[in-house]
């Protein structure tokens, strides 16, 4: 094949793509006009890799993407106007949906915002189980962050380990309100049903094969060199502009801010538990993924303070 172009429809613009001689002949890079490298790629709203709805549109040079212009609203199912017309209860599988892998912190979220309205004083016994489910929820959802996007970049042995574990938690979920997703289970004035018998036993189990699972994880990745690869340097986000931006989480602490609402206004019991809060200073994919390995260890630790206690 000789030298040419290919020219590759985007919505944008029609751009030029090089088609290399495959004969041997390397043409110096210096020689190759950058215009003629770059393509438009759409990537969305229906892609693998954005666990959801997202259109991007993505300017790449080889692969390193230089420019990416998103276009959200795709889930936008305008829940907050819905629950203008809702009682205060009917409000809570609403929650449920504004994230569904961390539905049990939504529900808490709006069940401490209606209790505030109310004056209404939690019992302890109540605080201290919705700290342990949230926790649970934390880790199910970091196992879902780190299984699947382990598996993107083409690791596949981190996800199987990770669904297994998080199944685990959902069966939990299960046992205290019937539902694996969706509970609905946290409500303004505490909880929707009493735990049932044997909860105790059977969360300690559960617990004992998380850690086991995610220092599985953690030899599989830390130390791999595809993975440090992959993720190195990758993803880097200036702080002043994730501040700008809103940008909260492990991407926050993952930049070296040490900030955490169940520390810094500390709500259901958290002050009573002794945990601590991860921070890396890498600003990049790794540095995410250690801060989320490391805060799935600290939630081990809550989840067994609040069975002893």
């Amino acid at each position: 094949m000789k030298e040419g172009d290919t020219h590759v429809a985007s919505l944008d613009a029609v751009h030029e793509l090089a088609v290399e001689d495959v004969s041997g002949i390397e043409v110096p890079a210096d020689q190759r006009p950058s215009s003629a490298r770059r393509l438009t790629l759409n990537m969305g709203p229906q892609h693998p890799s954005t666990h959801g709805v997202l259109r991007v549109m993505l300017e790449l040079d080889g692969e390193t993407i230089r420019k990416a212009r998103p276009e959200i609203g795709f889930l936008h199912t305008g829940i907050e106007k819905q629950c203008e017309s809702k009682k205060y209860q009917q409000v809570v599988p609403l929650t449920d949906r504004a994230d569904y892998l961390s539905n049990l912190n939504n529900n808490l979220c709006y069940a401490l915002a209606v209790e505030k309205l109310l004056g209404l004083e939690i019992p302890p016994m109540a605080q201290w189980m919705r700290v342990m489910l949230c926790e649970l929820q934390r880790l199910s959802s970091h196992l879902v962050w780190l299984g699947t996007a382990a598996m993107d970049i083409g690791a596949m042995t981190p996800y199987f380990y990770t669904f297994r574990d998080r199944e685990e938690i959902l069966k939990i979920f299960e046992m205290f309100s019937g539902q694996r997703m969706m509970t609905s289970y946290i409500r303004p004035g505490g909880l929707a049903l009493e735990p049932p018998r044997g909860w105790h036993t059977r969360v300690a189990k559960v617990i004992d094969q998380l850690i086991r699972g995610i220092e599985e994880c953690d030899e599989l990745l830390t130390a791999n060199p595809i993975w440090l690869d992959r993720t190195r340097g990758i993803g880097t986000l200036p702080l002043d502009v994730m501040i700008d931006l809103g940008i909260t989480g492990p991407m926050l602490r993952a930049a070296g801010m040490k900030v955490d609402a169940r520390k810094d206004s500390p709500h259901t019991s958290y002050e009573l538990f002794d945990f601590e809060v991860p921070t890396r200073t890498g600003n990049d994919v790794y540095a995410r993924y250690e801060v989320r390995v490391e805060e799935m260890r600290q939630s081990v630790r809550i989840v067994r303070q609040a069975l002893e206690g």
